[in-house]
């Protein structure tokens, strides 16, 4: 090896030697700029969450038969404007009116804050302003016309953790279907609202909230019931358990679109167990009413 040859190895030699030297310093952690990235990522999620969409978990039986309890679902945050309600965590002071905003329509099921509350409640809207609504032996009447009611079979909602078909809350109810397996037994109303929409409610029987003298609905405010009309606190109901009446529409803090996945309640912290619990069937139920072709008579 010659001396030229011996002189430019030395000279790539120094040069690696160099570029090691200085790597770990040219790689040190940019903490200011993570802490940074990672708070734009919270911002954005905080923001979608608050304008956009955001999930949903159904903690209690007031809107069985189309939900359950351990559903998971996607609300939409913009169907009817903004508001002091919109954002995910509700700081903004409670002031009336809504930013691009439009009433519900009847049947839509929506997500609200009640009065001199901070919990979310999830109902369906049965009144508009300039309604007058009254409750008689559990049937819906709207300015004074009887809302249709067709009774339906009984719905057989299999027994789980999440649906355990309480004597409490479900008197008699258990019974087992054609293939031997535990289920609730709930009577059904088909019920069909004058624009159209139609759905399901569980009717147990005589209760005290089936009887509500005529209320007059006023601006900007609507009327909402859960579809277990003998186990739901809303409208009907006075607060703080329930409603205390219609509520100003600037409560309302999204519209429930469709269900993205169930949960049976026998989850744990072994992994082994999530897939497992998954209820069947559920995943992409759409939360939007059916509606008539023409409104019903």
């Amino acid at each position: 090896m010659d001396q030229e040859t011996r002189d430019k190895n030395m000279t790539i030699e120094n040069t690696a030697v160099s570029e090691t030297a200085q790597k770990p310093e040219n790689e040190k952690t940019d903490w200011i700029g993570e802490i940074k990235s990672v708070g734009l990522l919270l911002l954005a999620v905080l923001a979608f969450h608050s304008l956009v969409a955001k999930p949903f978990y159904i903690p209690s039986v007031s809107m069985m038969p189309g939900l359950l309890v351990g559903d998971r679902l996607i609300v939409s945050k913009y169907a009817y404007g903004w508001s002091w309600v919109s954002p995910t965590f509700h700081i903004v002071p409670r002031v009336s009116g809504r930013l691009f905003g439009s009433l519900p329509e009847l049947g839509d099921v929506v997500i609200l804050t009640p009065r001199e509350q901070s919990s979310d409640y999830i109902k369906r809207v049965i009144g508009l302003p300039g309604d007058t609504i009254e409750l008689r032996g559990g049937q819906v009447f709207l300015n004074g016309v009887g809302v249709r009611q067709d009774v339906q079979p009984d719905l057989k909602v299999p027994i789980d953790a999440n649906s355990p078909c309480g004597v409490h809350e479900f008197p008699g109810a258990r019974g087992t279907n054609a293939a031997g397996q535990a289920v609730c037994n709930l009577p059904l109303v088909r019920e069909t609202l004058p624009n159209g929409v139609s759905y399901d409610i569980i009717d147990l029987g005589p209760q005290y909230t089936d009887d509500v003298a005529p209320v007059e609905i006023p601006e900007g405010q609507v009327y909402l019931l859960g579809d277990n009309r003998d186990l739901s606190a809303d409208s009907r109901v006075a607060s703080p358990l329930g409603l205390g009446g219609p509520i100003p529409w600037e409560n309302i803090g999204g519209r429930a679109e469709f269900i993205t996945f169930s949960l049976d309640g026998t989850t744990t912290l072994n992994p082994l167990t999530w897939w497992g619990a998954f209820r069947s069937g559920r995943a992409g139920t759409s939360l939007r009413p059916d509606k008539a072709v023409t409104a019903a008579q």
